[in-house]
């Protein structure tokens, strides 16, 4: 169910790991080293997004993208960054699980942008949308003296995650939600902060919008080459 414990051990411990009970194959017994690996599953849409700090401070962007990503932090014994590791029964270590589920995060800093970011992989958008990862960085930001300024899409996004973040902070103004797609869009925009680095275009950003702007009038693609 997840790639990066079939990627464990690499290439070269592959052959070691399908022989053994818990990873024998559906099909065929013997590893041929020289034809390679393939790996092929089937998932959810990803949403690689990135949050903005008003920080340079990789340290502290860490932090905080540890209190919110799924795996958490590794548990340690007094201070939480040099203290001694927790092992548990089985001899590995032990971990403080984060407070939002599906998310893979990381803190790094941007030099073209001149500060820190959470970078996130968003793997189960219908159980943790963007809008409650947003929220729950700022909340964990805020706890630690650091601000988000904003948020950055890498690639497409459903429109559903759009109007349901547009949605949310409508309801969370107090305003009504039957206003139109577009203008709802924008809210999701101004409120997730997702010009800040960049420009988000829904017509390139936002799959469905995207989709027909490459589809000619037969329903055909006709390019999905970048401009």
């Amino acid at each position: 169910r997840n790639l990066a414990t079939i990627r464990s051990g690499e290439y070269e411990g592959l052959n070691k790991k399908i022989n053994s009970n818990d990873w024998k194959p559906d099909f065929g017994s013997v590893f041929n080293k020289k034809s390679g690996a393939t790996a092929i599953g089937v998932r959810d849409f990803l949403i690689a997004y990135n949050i903005n700090l008003n920080t340079k401070s990789t340290r502290l962007a860490n932090a905080i993208a540890f209190d919110v990503r799924e795996k958490g932090r590794i548990k340690r014994k007094g201070h939480p960054v040099i203290g001694e590791i927790v092992y548990g029964k089985d001899g590995k270590p032990e971990n403080i699980p984060g407070s939002l589920k599906h998310v893979k995060a990381i803190g790094w800093y941007i030099e073209e942008f001149g500060i820190a970011q959470i970078s996130m992989n968003l793997t189960n958008i219908t159980e943790t949308p963007i809008h409650n990862v947003f929220e729950e960085v700022v909340n964990k930001a805020n706890e630690r003296g650091a601000s988000v300024t904003g948020s950055e899409l890498v690639g497409l996004i459903p429109l559903k995650s759009m109007i349901d973040a547009g949605k949310y902070f409508l309801k969370k103004q107090n305003r009504s939600i039957g206003i139109p797609e577009v203008d709802i869009i924008k809210i999701a925009i101004e409120s997730l902060g997702l010009n800040q680095v960049k420009e988000f275009d829904p017509n390139k950003n936002i799959i469905e919008y995207y989709l027909d702007k490459i589809t000619n009038t037969n329903g055909k693609l006709t390019s999905l080459h970048k401009e």
